[in-house]
């Protein structure tokens, strides 16, 4: 590959930077927005506040600036030339500004940058914040540089300068100093603001994860009722804090002291849970923000999923909710749990509590979250902590990512989706916390029905099931297909460490089993390797004759404790295994206990021999003895009543062992591409005729600009100028419709190919023109396409369609005319990196025709890849591109 640098994408790119919520470094958040000449009153009054220091920093004088000079910092309609960013908050019941910075175009490359923090909020972090949001607006309206001057002696703004990451270059001018900041991304800038970003977020989340306090607002006497239940599941799974019960017509309910409102409760309050009417649900959050709580998990129905006045009721919700510097979970949601027996936390309206353990999961279902604590008790899974979700309206999936990223109580993380908020911020912060810990998810919303009932469940529209595939392949997340296997797959790799290979032992008493076991293994890309010698010689020393020593190892019905257990730690220290299948057919019921003893008895013998991190899964087929827990040490086994479903784990957890084993990506940039030519060809297109396609000339002009090869030749509007062409070029030619309107060429007889002389090609031209005048489709056509024929090579195709969801969708994969009828295609969500570019090159199932098949030259495959990192960075950088379909590109060789 040429010219080439790696890529540095903020945080921030994924986010709206001009408008939405800041966290700041306590975890307390504030609104943050452009300033609008309506808001020069609320500026005036934040001037005014400033200290004479925090003045004289901000406006070189203790004085305060002229009233024109505070309402010109509230225009921010051209950002070209001057832009305000203000962050708002309700401090001491009044909305007032706590922070303003604003840029204006020094020339058309630096803008100078100026801010100012209210004095109560120092910090925070919010000067940091501030910088860069203006930095990421100031980059996508063309500037490289800010500019500022500064006391020498402001000591916060240097360290706000130094904080933020860029590449800074210092100049004393006097007694102050100027500072001059690169605003191109680096690892450095990218990976400050993941810290700052995360660090935050886990602060904001910890009061629901660790109250030492919790009220039930809308606690109820009807044992029926939601708030009933809600205080009945906190009290009676010990929650290790105070409880506050808020009924203002009740005294006591079930023993416990009731307050008639959150004012009257004598303490302070860490955790809301707000089971009241819809419409009495904000003049409660205004309630809780006197009392200063800081998290509220609104179990109260009735917002977006509901309609047009739901959806403008949850908009004035988060309003208020972000100008409180509060977080919040729901609205439409069943709760929060945490097991960590130092909380011990049911703060749901079931009293199911499951066993404490490392899975923790977010649920956009509250029914979804019932089952899953019920079956976690099944499948002997313990939970850490688990988020009903709801309608996602602050408190998201993404946060809790990257609270469960850090938390020692969780090593595997699950997740029952229906729609994606911000799928990119989740892609990134995903594929960050997969190389740490698994996630396994659960995505519903696969076909047209189920994605109907997903959109009127949740008020989400469900994405396209191609891009979902894409996204959590390209973040490492293990998709699972159903409840069931979510709750196999979190037993499996909570209980388990990851296999090393996909060479798996399996022992059985059944042959049946057993052969389905292998077929699964097999069907799942595992493989079941014949015994080594060694192995087998040590089996058949306490085996009987009858057993058969490959593998699967077959015990026979009449295998013993004994046997069970040698030949389990047999398995486990022969090192042509990678990870061990125990299967088990009880042949009459009081056999099982024995059995039972004599399995975790070879299992703890392994273990103590050395295999230590070798997993073990058993497929327990024992009628009446089906709820066994098989607990050795210190782990617990996770098992199973199918002899396949260890098949499918193994499977799931191998593959993202490889996943996780390779180095991550890089997304590539190019030093030579002219992406300003293609912006004016687009600009230019919309303005004069309006969205659609590109035609031949201007398609042609913009693979150019990118620096793509592009075969010779060039449009005729005549049967002369096809022919003249043609000679220019060389024969033989191919000779194609040139329409930005008919896509399917062929369809129209509009691809001649192989032409050898000119009387072929004006015959071409001719016969394409009477072909569409008499279809009426004359117009259509802009002329030929006339290009000298390839010889030899692959036809392959790249494509690019864009989600309405997720962005940009690259396709990759056999070209010609048969692409749709093969389907054998691999697909990405932008930006490329070069390991997704490689993957889709190696991921089709025609790649051996790439590779040299039957005395064919392979093909360059770094040269396709870089033709999909191109493409990559050509529709992220003009978004005006929503649809390309480059096929044939022929893959030639090196």
């Amino acid at each position: 590959m040429k010219s080439i640098r790696p890529l540095y994408i903020p945080p921030l790119e994924t986010d709206h930077a001009e408008s939405g919520t800041l966290i700041m470094r306590d975890g307390s958040t504030a609104a943050i927005r452009p300033a609008e000449p309506s808001d020069a009153p609320m500026m005036q009054q934040f001037v005014d506040r400033l200290s004479p220091e925090s003045r004289r920093h901000r406006f070189f004088s203790e004085s305060l600036p002229s009233s024109d000079s505070i309402a010109a910092l509230c225009h921010s309609s051209n950002p070209r030339s001057q832009f305000t960013l203000i962050v708002t908050r309700v401090w001491e019941g009044t909305p007032r500004i706590i922070a303003a910075g604003s840029y204006w175009a020094r020339d058309g490359q630096t803008a100078e940058v100026a801010m100012a923090v209210d004095d109560n909020f120092h910090g925070k972090g919010l000067g940091t914040l501030l910088l860069e949001r203006l930095a990421l607006v100031a980059i996508r309206h063309g500037f490289t540089h800010l500019w500022a001057v500064t006391h020498a002696d402001n000591l916060a703004m240097r360290e706000v300068f130094r904080e933020s990451g860029f590449t800074a270059h210092e100049a004393y001018e006097g007694e102050d100093m100027a500072v001059e900041l690169s605003l191109i991304p680096t690892e450095t800038t990218v990976t400050r603001a993941e810290v700052r970003e995360h660090l935050a977020t886990t602060a904001s989340l910890r009061p629901f994860f660790h109250p030492r306090s919790v009220a039930i607002v809308g606690a109820s006497r009807d044992p029926k009722s939601i708030g009933y239940r809600l205080l009945d599941a906190v009290r009676t799974n010990q929650f290790q804090g105070a409880i506050y019960p808020v009924n203002p017509h009740a005294s006591e309910i079930a023993g416990v002291p009731v307050y008639a409102s959150i004012h009257a409760i004598p303490e302070s309050v860490d955790l809301a849970i707000i089971a009241v009417p819809r419409q009495h649900v904000l003049s409660v959050i205004d309630q809780c923000a006197d009392k200063g709580v800081r998290a509220l998990v609104i179990i109260t129905a009735g917002f977006a999923e509901v309609g047009a006045e739901g959806a403008e009721l949850q908009r004035q919700l988060v309003e208020k909710i972000r100008q409180y510097g509060m977080r919040m979970i729901g609205p439409n949601c069943f709760g929060i749990l945490n097991t960590d027996r130092h909380v011990q936390l049911n703060a749901t309206f079931t009293t199911l509590f499951p066993p404490r353990g490392r899975a923790a999961m977010s649920s956009q279902s509250g029914a979804i979250g019932i089952a899953t604590l019920a079956g976690a008790r099944r499948f002997h899974l313990g939970m850490s902590s688990f988020v009903s979700v709801g309608n996602k309206a602050d408190v998201s999936t993404n946060d809790l990512l990257q609270y469960w990223e850090e938390d020692p109580s969780t090593n595997v993380i699950l997740l029952y989706v229906e729609s994606f908020g911000n799928p990119r911020k989740f892609a990134r912060i995903a594929r960050r916390v997969s190389r740490r810990k698994p996630i396994i998810a659960v995505k519903a919303g696969r076909s047209q029905s189920g994605r109907r009932a997903a959109s009127s469940h949740t008020a989400a529209l469900a994405a396209s099931d191609v891009a979902v595939d894409a996204l959590f392949h390209q973040a490492g997340i293990i998709r699972a297909e159903s409840l069931e296997d979510l709750l196999a797959l979190a037993s499996g790799l909570s209980n388990q460490p990851l296999p090393s290979g996909r060479r798996i032992g399996i022992i059985t008493n059944a042959g049946g089993p057993a052969v389905l076991c292998t077929d699964a293994c097999e069907e799942c890309e595992l493989v079941v390797p014949e015994l080594s010698a060694q192995t087998k010689a040590t089996l058949s020393s306490f085996l009987p004759l009858a057993a058969a020593l490959s593998n699967p190892v077959d015990l026979i019905a009449s295998a013993t404790p004994d046997q069970y257990a040698k030949g389990i730690e047999t398995l486990l220290l022969a090192n042509e295994i990678d990870a061990l299948i125990i299967l088990y057919m009880a042949v009459t019921v009081t056999d099982t206990a024995d059995i039972a003893l004599g399995i975790m008895t070879g299992i703890e013998n392994g273990r103590n021999a050395g295999a230590k991190t070798k997993p073990v899964l058993i497929g327990w087929m024992a009628e009446g003895d089906m709820d066994r827990t098989f607990r050795c040490q210190t782990e617990t086994i996770p098992t199973y009543h199918l002899p396949e479903t260890p098949a499918l784990v193994l499977s799931k957890a191998a593959t993202y062992t490889e996943w996780r084993q390779q180095p991550a990506g890089m997304v590539p940039d190019f030093d030579d591409l002219n992406l300003s030519a293609v912006r004016t060809i687009c600009t230019d297109v919309l303005s004069r005729r309006g969205a659609g396609w590109l035609s031949v000339e201007e398609t042609r002009d913009v693979l150019s600009a990118i620096r793509l090869p592009v075969q010779p030749g060039g449009v005729a509007r005549t049967g002369d100028e096809a022919a003249a062409l043609a000679r220019q070029v060389g024969y033989p030619v191919a000779v194609k419709l040139a329409s930005h309107q008919i896509v399917h060429k062929t369809e129209v007889g509009g691809v001649q190919l192989n032409l050898t002389n000119e009387e072929a090609v004006r015959k071409a031209f001719d016969s394409m023109r009477t072909r569409l005048a008499e279809t009426k489709q004359l117009d259509a056509m802009e002329g030929v396409l006339v290009q000298p024929m390839l010889t030899g090579g692959v036809e392959v195709m790249i494509g690019v369609t864009d989600d309405p969801l997720f962005g940009p969708l690259m396709a990759f994969g056999l070209g010609g005319i048969h692409v749709e009828i093969l389907g054998d295609v691999q697909f990405r969500i932008t930006p490329l990196t070069d390991r997704d570019a490689a993957e889709m090159v190696r991921g089709i199932k025609g790649y051996r025709l790439l590779t040299g098949y039957r005395g064919h030259p392979p093909a360059d495959l770094e040269a396709l890849e870089e033709t999909l990192l191109r493409v990559s960075r050509l529709v992220e950088e003009i978004p005006e591109i929503s649809e390309l379909d480059l096929n044939p590109i022929f893959a030639l060789p090196p």
